[in-house]
């Protein structure tokens, strides 16, 4: 072979592989995915104020599954009631912020399988002996959150015949509740528990039993490309154990099989 047929050889060899090389490259980026949560739901998700990062169940939850969906995470907090929005208009792919599995939101939205089971609590303060049930918040003022499950609930149950006021953030009607401003507080039961135990303990109490069995699920503008990937990784984690030890971390136990 000529030297000069042997270079050009050479030149178009190494060009293929150059190519190959930057197009393998470009496959194997891994994408970004647009994620949103509530900045609010302790313990689910919370700022961590000295690295100024969002920390909770959820948070490890979405960062597992997507190392092993195979996306990264770009976060945006915003209030609950926008969440849903949101996704559903497209500019948020997925959301992640202990959001409750309901045939309403399933029509705008696609949800995964579920990853927590739930319910709704009362809380009212630690020297109040008078409520025990949801009947006994007739003619009470009761604060939830807006756009919550809760509120629905509140509405359908109680309507008239209670005082319902929808706050924007967990912190604002739990603050309601320890000022006097309303007489019990209505939400999701670990959010109600997780305040009781922390900064409401000696000052409130979860009275009654747990309302409306409900399941939470990450959601997904309609049509996602994520969702059997997420659904994949989410029973792989609970496969290995993964999903229990986070469950433990933030709970203290992992979730009973009942």
């Amino acid at each position: 072979m000529k030297q000069s047929t042997f270079l050009k050889h050479s030149v178009l060899a190494s060009a293929l592989a150059l190519g190959t090389g930057l197009a393998g490259a470009a496959l194997a980026q891994t994408p970004t995915v647009n994620v949103v949560t509530d900045p609010s739901f302790v313990p689910f998700e919370m700022m961590d104020t000295e690295t100024g990062e969002m920390v909770g169940f959820d948070m490890d939850i979405i960062n597992e599954l997507a190392e092993r969906a195979g996306f990264e995470v770009n976060l945006t907090t915003m209030e609950f009631n926008g969440i849903i929005p949101a996704v559903q208009t497209g500019s948020q792919e997925i959301a992640i912020a202990g959001v409750t599995i309901t045939e309403e939101r399933a029509e705008i939205v696609d949800f995964s399988d579920p990853y927590y089971d739930s319910g709704l609590r009362i809380m009212v303060r630690a020297d109040n002996d008078e409520v025990e049930t949801l009947e006994d918040l007739e003619g009470l003022s009761v604060a939830t959150k807006i756009g919550s499950t809760s509120y629905d609930f509140l509405q359908e149950n109680l309507g008239e015949n209670a005082e319902i006021t929808p706050y924007p953030g967990t912190s604002d009607m739990y603050m309601a509740l320890l000022g006097g401003n309303v007489d019990a507080a209505f939400y999701d039961a670990p959010n109600v528990g997780y305040f009781a135990q922390t900064r409401g303990e000696g000052r409130t109490k979860v009275v009654g039993p747990l309302y409306e069995g409900q399941q939470y699920g990450i959601v997904f503008h309609q049509g996602s490309e994520w969702v059997e990937p997420v659904n994949e990784a989410l029973a792989a984690m609970k496969e290995d154990g993964t999903y229990d030890e986070i469950y433990t971390k933030w709970f203290g136990e992992a979730p009973s099989d009942d």
